[in-house]
Protein backbone atom coordinates (compact mmCIF):
# COMPACT_ATOMS: atom_id res chain seq x y z
CA UNK A 1 0.00 0.00 0.00
CA UNK A 2 1.40 3.21 -0.96
CA UNK A 3 1.70 6.20 1.56
CA UNK A 4 -0.63 8.74 1.43
CA UNK A 5 0.11 12.17 0.54
CA UNK A 6 1.48 14.61 2.47
CA UNK A 7 -1.03 17.69 3.23
CA UNK A 8 -0.19 20.32 0.96
CA UNK A 9 1.88 18.20 -1.35
CA UNK A 10 1.25 16.79 -5.00
CA UNK A 11 2.53 13.64 -6.03
CA UNK A 12 4.39 12.90 -9.08
CA UNK A 13 4.96 8.32 -9.70
CA UNK A 14 8.69 8.12 -9.63
CA UNK A 15 10.77 5.18 -8.40
CA UNK A 16 13.20 5.58 -6.33
CA UNK A 17 15.71 3.44 -9.00
CA UNK A 18 14.87 6.51 -11.16
CA UNK A 19 15.84 9.18 -8.54
CA UNK A 20 17.07 9.15 -5.36
CA UNK A 21 16.59 12.04 -3.47
CA UNK A 22 18.82 11.07 -0.53
CA UNK A 23 21.77 10.30 -2.66
CA UNK A 24 21.68 12.93 -5.27
CA UNK A 25 21.49 16.31 -3.06
CA UNK A 26 24.10 14.98 -0.96
CA UNK A 27 26.70 13.90 -2.83
CA UNK A 28 28.07 17.28 -4.12
CA UNK A 29 26.38 18.06 -7.17
CA UNK A 30 24.55 21.16 -5.36
CA UNK A 31 24.71 22.88 -2.06
CA UNK A 32 21.73 25.00 -1.27
CA UNK A 33 19.24 22.32 -0.66
CA UNK A 34 18.10 23.18 3.06
CA UNK A 35 17.46 18.67 4.45
CA UNK A 36 15.24 18.62 7.64
CA UNK A 37 14.54 14.96 8.90
CA UNK A 38 10.72 14.16 9.87
CA UNK A 39 10.92 13.65 13.18
CA UNK A 40 7.83 12.47 14.22
CA UNK A 41 7.45 10.19 11.51
CA UNK A 42 10.80 8.97 11.44
CA UNK A 43 9.54 5.17 13.06
CA UNK A 44 6.41 4.94 10.86
CA UNK A 45 8.34 6.40 7.76
CA UNK A 46 10.82 3.63 8.21
CA UNK A 47 8.21 0.66 8.69
CA UNK A 48 5.73 1.69 5.44
CA UNK A 49 8.10 3.71 3.28
CA UNK A 50 7.01 6.99 3.98
CA UNK A 51 8.99 10.21 3.54
CA UNK A 52 11.63 10.24 5.94
CA UNK A 53 13.14 13.89 5.11
CA UNK A 54 11.89 17.39 3.52
CA UNK A 55 14.29 19.12 0.88
CA UNK A 56 13.87 22.41 0.02
CA UNK A 57 15.62 24.79 -2.11
CA UNK A 58 14.90 28.67 -2.68
CA UNK A 59 14.62 29.87 -6.28
CA UNK A 60 14.02 33.61 -7.57
CA UNK A 61 10.32 33.22 -6.67
CA UNK A 62 9.04 30.17 -4.72
CA UNK A 63 10.72 28.14 -2.08
CA UNK A 64 10.35 23.97 -3.70
CA UNK A 65 9.68 21.62 -0.64
CA UNK A 66 10.19 18.52 -1.73
CA UNK A 67 9.45 14.91 0.07
CA UNK A 68 10.08 11.31 -1.25
CA UNK A 69 8.02 7.95 -0.58
CA UNK A 70 9.81 4.72 -2.74
CA UNK A 71 7.36 5.25 -5.59
CA UNK A 72 6.57 8.49 -5.29
CA UNK A 73 8.12 12.34 -5.36
CA UNK A 74 6.10 14.58 -3.47
CA UNK A 75 6.73 18.19 -4.06
CA UNK A 76 5.09 21.49 -3.11
CA UNK A 77 6.24 25.56 -3.82
CA UNK A 78 5.80 28.09 -1.17
CA UNK A 79 5.54 31.70 -2.62
CA UNK A 80 5.95 35.27 -0.61
CA UNK A 81 2.87 36.68 0.76
CA UNK A 82 3.45 39.34 -2.44
CA UNK A 83 2.94 36.71 -5.01
CA UNK A 84 -0.42 35.24 -3.74
CA UNK A 85 -2.39 36.93 -6.53
CA UNK A 86 -2.68 34.73 -9.85
CA UNK A 87 -3.55 31.12 -11.45
CA UNK A 88 -2.56 28.86 -8.78
CA UNK A 89 -2.57 25.88 -11.04
CA UNK A 90 -0.68 27.69 -13.25
CA UNK A 91 2.02 27.86 -10.63
CA UNK A 92 1.81 24.98 -9.77
CA UNK A 93 2.63 23.70 -13.35
CA UNK A 94 5.63 25.79 -13.64
CA UNK A 95 6.71 24.22 -10.69
CA UNK A 96 6.11 20.67 -11.90
CA UNK A 97 7.82 21.85 -15.17
CA UNK A 98 11.28 22.65 -13.16
CA UNK A 99 11.26 20.07 -11.29
CA UNK A 100 10.75 17.41 -14.48
CA UNK A 101 13.92 19.88 -16.02
CA UNK A 102 16.29 20.57 -13.27
CA UNK A 103 16.41 16.26 -12.58
CA UNK A 104 16.14 15.48 -15.89
CA UNK A 105 13.79 12.80 -15.61
CA UNK A 106 12.69 12.63 -19.57
CA UNK A 107 15.76 10.40 -18.44
CA UNK A 108 15.52 6.66 -18.41
CA UNK A 109 17.77 5.80 -15.36
CA UNK A 110 17.47 2.78 -15.11
CA UNK A 111 17.67 2.28 -18.67
CA UNK A 112 21.34 3.39 -18.25
CA UNK A 113 22.37 1.90 -15.26
CA UNK A 114 21.02 -1.35 -17.69
CA UNK A 115 23.77 -0.60 -20.23
CA UNK A 116 26.86 0.78 -17.92
CA UNK A 117 25.72 -2.79 -16.22
CA UNK A 118 26.54 -4.48 -19.08
CA UNK A 119 29.36 -2.71 -20.01
CA UNK A 120 31.19 -2.48 -16.98
CA UNK A 121 31.54 -4.72 -14.07
CA UNK A 122 32.73 -2.57 -11.95
CA UNK A 123 29.54 -0.58 -12.22
CA UNK A 124 27.68 -4.01 -11.80
CA UNK A 125 29.09 -4.39 -8.49
CA UNK A 126 27.52 -1.13 -7.36
CA UNK A 127 24.46 -0.33 -9.20
CA UNK A 128 21.72 -1.79 -6.82
CA UNK A 129 23.50 -0.07 -3.82
CA UNK A 130 23.68 3.13 -5.48
CA UNK A 131 20.59 3.49 -6.94
CA UNK A 132 18.72 6.38 -8.29
CA UNK A 133 22.09 8.82 -8.77
CA UNK A 134 20.89 11.27 -11.82
CA UNK A 135 23.08 14.39 -12.73
CA UNK A 136 20.87 17.93 -12.21
CA UNK A 137 20.07 20.24 -15.00
CA UNK A 138 21.56 22.93 -12.64
CA UNK A 139 21.75 27.15 -13.16
CA UNK A 140 24.82 27.95 -15.01
CA UNK A 141 25.44 30.92 -13.13
CA UNK A 142 24.56 29.21 -9.20
CA UNK A 143 26.85 26.57 -10.22
CA UNK A 144 29.67 28.69 -11.93
CA UNK A 145 30.22 30.49 -8.47
CA UNK A 146 29.61 26.94 -6.34
CA UNK A 147 32.21 25.32 -7.88
CA UNK A 148 34.81 28.44 -7.44
CA UNK A 149 33.81 28.20 -4.13
CA UNK A 150 34.81 23.97 -4.70
CA UNK A 151 38.70 24.70 -4.82
CA UNK A 152 40.74 22.91 -2.20
CA UNK A 153 37.40 22.47 -0.11
CA UNK A 154 34.98 20.19 1.16
CA UNK A 155 31.08 19.61 0.88
CA UNK A 156 30.34 21.14 4.06
CA UNK A 157 32.23 24.08 3.88
CA UNK A 158 31.36 24.75 0.45
CA UNK A 159 27.67 24.69 1.94
CA UNK A 160 28.14 27.15 4.27
CA UNK A 161 30.19 29.22 1.50
CA UNK A 162 27.51 29.16 -0.53
CA UNK A 163 24.50 29.80 2.14
CA UNK A 164 26.51 32.63 3.27
CA UNK A 165 26.61 34.68 -0.50
CA UNK A 166 23.26 34.02 -0.37
CA UNK A 167 22.22 35.70 3.20
CA UNK A 168 24.68 38.61 2.65
CA UNK A 169 23.95 39.67 -1.12
CA UNK A 170 20.33 38.65 -2.14
CA UNK A 171 17.18 39.48 -0.31
CA UNK A 172 15.39 37.32 1.78
CA UNK A 173 12.15 35.39 0.25
CA UNK A 174 10.25 33.70 2.15
CA UNK A 175 10.35 32.80 6.11
CA UNK A 176 9.28 29.07 6.70
CA UNK A 177 9.19 26.80 10.05
CA UNK A 178 10.69 23.01 10.17
CA UNK A 179 8.27 20.70 8.59
CA UNK A 180 7.53 19.14 12.00
CA UNK A 181 7.79 20.18 15.48
CA UNK A 182 10.95 21.65 16.21
CA UNK A 183 12.91 23.82 18.73
CA UNK A 184 14.03 25.35 15.77
CA UNK A 185 12.54 28.51 14.66
CA UNK A 186 11.57 29.74 11.50
CA UNK A 187 14.54 29.97 8.67
CA UNK A 188 14.45 32.28 5.90
CA UNK A 189 15.03 31.67 2.49
CA UNK A 190 17.06 33.96 0.03
CA UNK A 191 17.29 32.97 -3.89
CA UNK A 192 20.84 32.67 -5.20
CA UNK A 193 22.24 36.37 -5.69
CA UNK A 194 22.67 37.48 -9.74
CA UNK A 195 25.98 38.67 -10.95
CA UNK A 196 25.18 42.40 -10.60
CA UNK A 197 25.23 41.43 -6.42
CA UNK A 198 28.85 40.52 -6.30
CA UNK A 199 30.64 42.35 -9.03
CA UNK A 200 31.92 45.68 -7.05
CA UNK A 201 35.11 46.03 -5.58
CA UNK A 202 34.04 46.20 -1.96
CA UNK A 203 32.77 42.62 -2.04
CA UNK A 204 35.83 41.15 -2.67
CA UNK A 205 36.88 41.92 1.40
CA UNK A 206 34.01 41.03 2.38
CA UNK A 207 34.14 37.42 1.30
CA UNK A 208 37.59 37.20 2.70
CA UNK A 209 35.89 38.41 6.11
CA UNK A 210 33.55 35.76 5.84
CA UNK A 211 35.72 32.92 4.98
CA UNK A 212 36.24 32.57 1.30
CA UNK A 213 40.02 33.36 1.16
CA UNK A 214 41.31 33.63 -2.29
CA UNK A 215 37.83 32.41 -3.58
CA UNK A 216 36.76 35.95 -2.60
CA UNK A 217 39.14 37.44 -5.12
CA UNK A 218 37.49 34.52 -8.19
CA UNK A 219 34.39 35.78 -7.25
CA UNK A 220 34.25 39.11 -7.12
CA UNK A 221 36.42 39.24 -10.27
CA UNK A 222 34.21 36.62 -12.39
CA UNK A 223 31.18 38.22 -11.23
CA UNK A 224 32.88 41.70 -12.73
CA UNK A 225 33.85 39.99 -15.67
CA UNK A 226 30.16 38.75 -17.03
CA UNK A 227 28.66 42.51 -15.54
CA UNK A 228 31.19 44.40 -17.86
CA UNK A 229 31.08 42.34 -21.02
CA UNK A 230 26.59 42.00 -20.21
CA UNK A 231 25.50 44.97 -18.53
CA UNK A 232 22.93 44.73 -15.95
CA UNK A 233 19.73 45.60 -17.48
CA UNK A 234 17.21 42.79 -18.72
CA UNK A 235 14.78 41.92 -21.04
CA UNK A 236 11.21 43.23 -19.51
CA UNK A 237 9.58 40.67 -17.17
CA UNK A 238 12.58 38.89 -17.28
CA UNK A 239 13.85 37.11 -13.93
CA UNK A 240 17.49 36.98 -15.04
CA UNK A 241 20.12 39.46 -15.89
CA UNK A 242 21.66 39.57 -18.99
CA UNK A 243 24.87 37.72 -18.09
CA UNK A 244 22.76 34.98 -16.36
CA UNK A 245 21.14 34.68 -19.95
CA UNK A 246 24.57 34.57 -21.95
CA UNK A 247 26.14 31.91 -19.94
CA UNK A 248 22.87 29.79 -20.75
CA UNK A 249 23.74 29.78 -24.53
CA UNK A 250 26.75 27.81 -23.61
CA UNK A 251 24.19 25.08 -23.61
CA UNK A 252 23.82 25.33 -27.42
CA UNK A 253 27.96 25.47 -28.17
CA UNK A 254 29.72 22.06 -28.32
CA UNK A 255 31.46 20.83 -25.05
CA UNK A 256 35.39 22.57 -26.65
CA UNK A 257 33.97 25.95 -27.38
CA UNK A 258 31.85 26.09 -23.84
CA UNK A 259 34.81 25.10 -22.01
CA UNK A 260 37.28 27.91 -23.54
CA UNK A 261 34.52 30.59 -22.76
CA UNK A 262 34.49 28.81 -19.25
CA UNK A 263 37.86 29.30 -18.94
CA UNK A 264 38.48 32.60 -19.46
CA UNK A 265 37.10 33.26 -15.82
CA UNK A 266 39.31 33.78 -12.93
CA UNK A 267 39.53 30.47 -10.67
CA UNK A 268 38.05 28.18 -13.32
CA UNK A 269 40.92 25.62 -14.44
CA UNK A 270 40.02 22.18 -16.62
CA UNK A 271 38.01 20.44 -13.74
CA UNK A 272 36.06 23.05 -12.71
CA UNK A 273 34.85 23.86 -15.92
CA UNK A 274 34.01 20.55 -16.95
CA UNK A 275 32.11 20.09 -13.70
CA UNK A 276 29.70 23.38 -14.50
CA UNK A 277 29.73 21.46 -18.54
CA UNK A 278 27.98 18.61 -16.67
CA UNK A 279 26.07 19.96 -14.36
CA UNK A 280 24.64 22.86 -15.57
CA UNK A 281 25.50 22.68 -19.67
CA UNK A 282 24.23 19.68 -20.76
CA UNK A 283 27.82 18.12 -21.58
CA UNK A 284 27.10 15.08 -20.02
CA UNK A 285 29.35 12.45 -22.06
CA UNK A 286 32.01 15.50 -19.54
CA UNK A 287 33.94 13.28 -16.65
CA UNK A 288 35.95 15.76 -14.02
CA UNK A 289 38.57 14.55 -12.89
CA UNK A 290 39.99 15.27 -9.23
CA UNK A 291 42.08 12.90 -6.89
CA UNK A 292 38.85 10.52 -5.91
CA UNK A 293 38.44 9.86 -10.14
CA UNK A 294 41.89 8.99 -10.98
CA UNK A 295 41.93 6.76 -7.80
CA UNK A 296 38.86 5.16 -9.29
CA UNK A 297 40.58 4.80 -13.03
CA UNK A 298 43.74 3.27 -11.39
CA UNK A 299 42.21 1.15 -8.70
CA UNK A 300 39.48 -0.36 -11.56
CA UNK A 301 40.59 0.87 -14.89
CA UNK A 302 43.98 -0.02 -15.83
CA UNK A 303 45.19 3.45 -15.50
CA UNK A 304 48.88 3.66 -14.18
CA UNK A 305 49.36 5.13 -10.93
CA UNK A 306 51.37 8.55 -11.47
CA UNK A 307 54.83 9.08 -9.82
CA UNK A 308 53.91 12.64 -9.16
CA UNK A 309 51.21 13.86 -7.01
CA UNK A 310 50.45 16.61 -9.77
CA UNK A 311 47.59 16.10 -12.58
CA UNK A 312 49.26 17.19 -16.13
CA UNK A 313 47.37 17.46 -19.02
CA UNK A 314 47.77 14.24 -19.99
CA UNK A 315 46.84 12.21 -17.47
CA UNK A 316 43.84 14.22 -17.36
CA UNK A 317 43.04 13.44 -20.84
CA UNK A 318 44.23 9.73 -20.17
CA UNK A 319 41.50 9.00 -17.50
CA UNK A 320 39.21 11.01 -19.05
CA UNK A 321 39.44 9.16 -22.35
CA UNK A 322 39.19 5.67 -20.78
CA UNK A 323 36.38 6.00 -19.00
CA UNK A 324 34.44 7.75 -21.36
CA UNK A 325 35.77 4.75 -23.47
CA UNK A 326 33.81 2.40 -20.83
CA UNK A 327 30.38 4.41 -20.33
CA UNK A 328 29.68 6.09 -23.70
CA UNK A 329 27.72 9.23 -24.35
CA UNK A 330 26.57 9.39 -20.70
CA UNK A 331 29.51 9.06 -19.11
CA UNK A 332 29.63 11.64 -17.02
CA UNK A 333 26.62 10.02 -15.34
CA UNK A 334 28.30 7.13 -14.63
CA UNK A 335 31.08 8.48 -13.05
CA UNK A 336 28.81 10.56 -10.76
CA UNK A 337 27.61 7.00 -9.21
CA UNK A 338 31.39 6.06 -8.73
CA UNK A 339 32.27 9.27 -7.28
CA UNK A 340 29.45 9.03 -5.03
CA UNK A 341 30.49 5.18 -3.66
CA UNK A 342 33.64 6.95 -3.23
CA UNK A 343 32.61 9.32 -0.80
CA UNK A 344 33.63 8.85 2.78
CA UNK A 345 30.20 9.98 3.74
CA UNK A 346 28.31 7.43 1.98
CA UNK A 347 30.74 4.66 2.87
CA UNK A 348 27.41 3.24 4.71
CA UNK A 349 25.09 4.41 2.18
CA UNK A 350 22.18 1.38 1.16
CA UNK A 351 23.97 -0.90 3.75
CA UNK A 352 21.22 -2.14 5.76
CA UNK A 353 21.18 -2.42 9.90
CA UNK A 354 20.04 -5.32 9.82
CA UNK A 355 20.64 -8.35 7.59
CA UNK A 356 17.10 -9.50 6.32
CA UNK A 357 15.46 -5.94 5.38
CA UNK A 358 13.15 -5.18 2.72
CA UNK A 359 15.23 -4.09 -1.22
CA UNK A 360 14.47 -0.11 -1.45
CA UNK A 361 13.76 -0.67 -5.25
CA UNK A 362 10.20 -0.71 -5.73
CA UNK A 363 9.85 -3.65 -7.97
CA UNK A 364 11.93 -6.05 -6.18
CA UNK A 365 9.99 -8.32 -3.41
CA UNK A 366 12.04 -10.25 -2.09
CA UNK A 367 13.61 -9.76 1.63
CA UNK A 368 16.39 -12.25 1.57
CA UNK A 369 19.64 -10.61 1.63
CA UNK A 370 21.48 -13.23 -0.97
CA UNK A 371 18.94 -11.91 -3.78
CA UNK A 372 18.41 -8.00 -2.40
CA UNK A 373 22.17 -6.03 -3.64
CA UNK A 374 20.50 -3.20 -2.06
CA UNK A 375 20.72 -4.16 1.17
CA UNK A 376 24.27 -6.38 0.74
CA UNK A 377 26.91 -5.81 2.77
CA UNK A 378 30.39 -4.67 1.16
CA UNK A 379 31.90 -8.06 1.81
CA UNK A 380 29.57 -10.17 0.38
CA UNK A 381 26.87 -12.08 2.13
CA UNK A 382 28.45 -12.26 5.17
CA UNK A 383 25.74 -11.13 7.58
CA UNK A 384 26.61 -9.12 10.31
CA UNK A 385 26.91 -10.99 13.97
CA UNK A 386 26.85 -9.51 17.48
CA UNK A 387 30.55 -9.26 18.58
CA UNK A 388 33.89 -10.24 17.86
CA UNK A 389 34.46 -13.91 18.47
CA UNK A 390 30.91 -14.82 16.90
CA UNK A 391 32.66 -12.71 13.28
CA UNK A 392 35.95 -14.30 14.06
CA UNK A 393 34.36 -17.48 14.27
CA UNK A 394 32.16 -17.34 10.88
CA UNK A 395 35.24 -16.11 9.37
CA UNK A 396 36.37 -19.38 9.71
CA UNK A 397 33.32 -21.37 8.21
CA UNK A 398 31.93 -18.45 6.07
CA UNK A 399 32.31 -18.67 1.82
CA UNK A 400 35.15 -16.44 1.11
CA UNK A 401 33.98 -13.07 0.09
CA UNK A 402 34.18 -12.28 -3.55
CA UNK A 403 35.60 -9.15 -6.60
CA UNK A 404 38.29 -6.66 -4.30
CA UNK A 405 37.92 -8.58 -0.77
CA UNK A 406 39.31 -11.60 -2.29
CA UNK A 407 42.02 -10.15 -3.45
CA UNK A 408 43.10 -8.93 -0.45
CA UNK A 409 42.59 -11.75 1.52
CA UNK A 410 44.20 -13.64 -0.91
CA UNK A 411 47.05 -11.55 -0.80
CA UNK A 412 47.03 -11.48 2.55
CA UNK A 413 47.13 -15.64 3.15
CA UNK A 414 49.97 -15.63 0.81
CA UNK A 415 51.82 -12.92 2.92
CA UNK A 416 51.11 -14.93 6.52
CA UNK A 417 51.81 -18.64 4.68
CA UNK A 418 55.64 -17.57 3.33
CA UNK A 419 56.35 -16.02 6.02
CA UNK A 420 55.13 -18.27 8.71
CA UNK A 421 58.75 -19.73 8.87
CA UNK A 422 60.57 -17.24 9.32
CA UNK A 423 62.14 -15.30 12.48
CA UNK A 424 61.58 -11.78 12.71
CA UNK A 425 65.28 -11.24 11.98
CA UNK A 426 64.78 -13.13 8.88
CA UNK A 427 62.30 -11.23 7.69
CA UNK A 428 63.76 -7.89 8.14
CA UNK A 429 66.65 -9.18 6.19
CA UNK A 430 64.53 -10.38 3.26
CA UNK A 431 62.60 -7.17 3.39
CA UNK A 432 65.57 -4.85 3.04
CA UNK A 433 67.18 -7.14 -0.08
CA UNK A 434 63.99 -6.11 -1.97
CA UNK A 435 62.25 -9.79 -0.84
CA UNK A 436 59.31 -7.83 0.24
CA UNK A 437 58.11 -6.87 -3.57
CA UNK A 438 56.58 -10.24 -3.97
CA UNK A 439 54.13 -9.80 -1.34
CA UNK A 440 52.97 -6.76 -2.75
CA UNK A 441 49.28 -7.51 -3.40
CA UNK A 442 49.75 -5.53 -7.01
CA UNK A 443 52.75 -7.99 -8.35
CA UNK A 444 51.27 -10.67 -6.16
CA UNK A 445 50.80 -13.46 -9.32
CA UNK A 446 47.64 -15.15 -7.66
CA UNK A 447 46.38 -11.43 -7.95
CA UNK A 448 44.46 -10.67 -11.35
Amino acid sequence: MSPAIPAGFRALPLSLAQLSLAAVLKCGQSFRWSIFPLHALEQHSSESGSPTHEYRLCLRDRVICLRQSRDALFYRAVFPRSATSGDSEAREAETLTWIRDYFQLDIDLIELYRQWSVADPVFQRLQDRFEGIRMLRQDPWENLISFICSSNNNIARITKMVKSLCQHYSPALVSMPPPCESTLGEETYHPFPPPSALAAPEVRAKLRSLGFGYRAEFIQRTAAMLVQAHGVSGKPLSLMEPSEEWLMTLRKMNTAEARMELLKFVGVGRKVADCILLMSLDKREVIPVDTHVLQIAVKNYGVKAPKTANMSAKLYDEVSNKLASVWGEYAGWAHSVLFTADLKSFSSYGIAAAPRTPSLTPDRTSTSPESSPSVATPVGDVPRLANKRKRRATSETSPMPSGAYVEVADGLSAFMTEDAGRSLADRVKQRRRGGSARYSLGSNPSVS
